[in-house]
């Protein structure tokens, strides 16, 4: 089964997958057609994907310059650590947060996030540093994208 903790794929599984990366609207139909698997092989490896949370359960669809929001940047946080919930609640009501990940070292939180232009990022990393439990913030903003998000080459990748 495939799973977070145990991340095996088989040759079917990489097939699927490699084809939804490309199109993620694709029908179970055209992925059939794709793949050459018959529909409830399709069905039946959806289903376990999701059960399984394979994929992933917020969309990247949407492109955030798409919506106006055309910076991006990172936040790093040094965090009151007695206070940990109570800033990632903070944290999830700020919508321009999109992704905040828990790195080994020294920042507690690192918080990606998006903006319109320079006044409104800084007024995103007003709003994180004034979360309840957050002590610092270091924000870093984003030139240019060198690698979008992928994962095509680990589907490529034989386990």
């Amino acid at each position: 089964m495939v799973s977070m903790t145990n991340p095996a794929l088989d040759t079917t599984d990489r097939r699927i997958l490699a084809a939804l990366d490309e199109d993620p609207r694709m029908t179970v139909l055209a992925l059939a057609k794709r793949t050459g698997l018959a529909r409830g092989t399709i069905h039946a490896r959806l289903e376990r994907y999701r059960t399984s949370r394979a994929l992933r359960l917020h969309s990247t669809r949407v492109s955030p310059a798409a919506l106006g929001y055309g910076m991006a940047a990172s936040v790093a946080v040094e965090l009151d650590q007695h206070q940990l919930e109570a800033a990632i609640a903070g944290l999830e009501a700020i919508p321009q947060v999109i992704e905040v990940f828990a790195p080994a070292g020294q920042t507690d939180l690192l918080c990606r996030v998006v903006a319109r232009d320079p006044e409104d990022l800084y007024r995103v990393s007003e709003e994180i540093r004034l979360c309840p439990g957050i002590l610092r913030t270091s924000t870093s903003m984003f030139l240019r994208t060198v690698i979008p998000y992928r994962v095509a080459p680990l589907l490529a990748e034989e386990g």
